[in-house]
């Protein structure tokens, strides 16, 4: 099973980033599945501009749309600004909605998010969920948001709390277990 994960987030140190490489790491361990991460920074997407597309599909949206498409599923992480999803997730899906086939179509999808604030990016991931149930994926019910994000991480990278560690392995597992019965 190939698994495609990314950030909604450009920053280089980005807790959301972080976050997807804890991720993909347990992913590494289990063995059931490939993980392959995506950094978006590099895509230089514009925000969705139906003169842009008329001129051409931007080819950082052309290779997201082509990732997406060749991955069996995908976990997101986003981080949480002003109550919502960033605006750099809601570019990436609203470029890839363009392509057809639908990318997007039938994939299943694990959401995750990291913020500073006490809420753990909650109220972004709310948000998250229509455009990509619209879009005709099948949401994992479970979500996980990392609050205190800026002092979850060690220097390495890793999540300082095992606890916090444990409920993201077990989330991830039964995630992993849910798409091989797909």
């Amino acid at each position: 099973m190939k698994v495609l994960l990314f950030a909604g987030s450009l920053r280089k140190d980005s807790f959301n980033k972080k976050l997807v490489n804890v991720v993909a790491r347990i992913i590494e361990k289990e063995g059931k599945a490939t993980p392959t991460i995506l950094d978006l920074q590099p895509l230089n997407l514009p925000v969705y501009d139906g003169d842009i597309e008329a001129k051409g599909m931007p080819e950082g949206a052309t290779k997201l749309a082509s990732a997406i498409a060749d991955a069996d599923v995908l976990i997101i992480s986003t981080p949480e600004y002003n109550g919502s999803m960033s605006s750099v997730l809601k570019t990436a899906i609203d470029w890839v909605s363009r392509v057809k086939p639908m990318p997007f179509s039938k994939k299943q999808v694990l959401l995750l998010g990291a913020s500073p604030g006490a809420l753990g990016a909650i109220r972004g991931l709310a948000h998250a969920r229509t455009p990509f149930e619209n879009l005709g994926n099948y949401l994992y019910p479970e979500i996980f948001g990392l609050s205190k994000a800026h002092e979850a991480f060690d220097e390495e990278g890793n999540l300082k709390d095992p606890a916090q560690y444990e409920k993201v392995q077990k989330l991830v597992h039964s995630f992993l277990t849910y798409c091989e019965r797909k």
